[in-house]
């Protein structure tokens, strides 16, 4: 088994070494997904519980919420 997983990773760095193009378009696939996760998360998705929760209590600020929210129904 072990031998198999050698064989396997041999294979992908031997694939990955002998890339030209490959190395470019994952590049641009890392630059995409540190612009998607890191950029637009400053941007767009404020830390929403440090605003609302006092200090330390984000588990009874989000266990309050859903309880409250719990009983109510969608239109």
């Amino acid at each position: 088994m072990k031998r198999l997983f050698c064989r396997i990773f041999d294979l992908y760095y031997d694939g990955f070494t002998q890339m030209k193009l490959g190395k470019t378009l994952w590049t641009v696939i890392l630059v995409k997904l540190f612009i998607m996760f890191a950029v637009l998360k400053l941007f767009f998705f404020p830390d929403f519980l440090d605003k609302k929760a006092p200090d330390g209590g984000k588990a009874d600020y989000v266990s309050n919420e859903l309880i409250e929210r719990g009983g109510q129904t969608l239109p």
